[in-house]
């Protein structure tokens, strides 16, 4: 039975996740990488929605937000979020920021800087607090995640 409701649970999730990118990439216009998981209270600013640029495999989490404007300068600026990236909880990336792929935003950050790629940046303002990491799907930086998913590359280039 758990067996069941786990399987179901797994398939409405990303039936729900798919609908969702599809919803911000076609009524919105943002650029959306394949395989990104965002979460359904993340904000991404729909002021400037074309704006909007995340890379492949990246994860946002809850009430995260990306902006793409700046109210009080008036201004409107492409946000470019790289791939197998993870954008912690309560996050804030300002508007013209990049983040590299292969980088983690930690919790509670507010991205006033661009990130360099392979880097890990946290606080108030972000700071870069590791360099040179390497992440999988979704910013994952654990290596037994890291080997797991070579292997699973190897066998996907196999053919099998």
């Amino acid at each position: 039975m758990y067996k069941r409701l786990a399987k179901l649970r797994t398939r409405l999730y990303r039936t729900t996740s798919a609908l969702q990118t599809w919803y911000y990439r076609r009524m919105w216009g943002m650029t959306i990488g394949d395989d990104c998981r965002i979460s359904m209270s993340a904000k991404l600013d729909k002021t400037n929605p074309k704006g909007v640029h995340i890379g492949t495999s990246t994860l946002v989490s809850f009430d995260a937000a990306i902006l793409t404007h700046d109210f009080v300068g008036n201004r409107h600026m492409d946000t470019f979020i790289g791939s197998n990236c993870f954008i912690g909880a309560r996050a804030i990336i300002l508007a013209g920021i990049r983040v590299g792929d292969n980088s983690v935003v930690g919790a509670g950050s507010v991205v006033i800087a661009d990130v360099p790629p392979n880097s890990i940046v946290a606080g108030n303002p972000a700071k870069i607090i590791r360099q040179n990491v390497e992440t999988g799907r979704w910013g994952i930086f654990d290596k037994r995640f890291l080997q797991v998913e070579a292997e699973r590359m190897a066998r996907e280039a196999a053919g099998g």
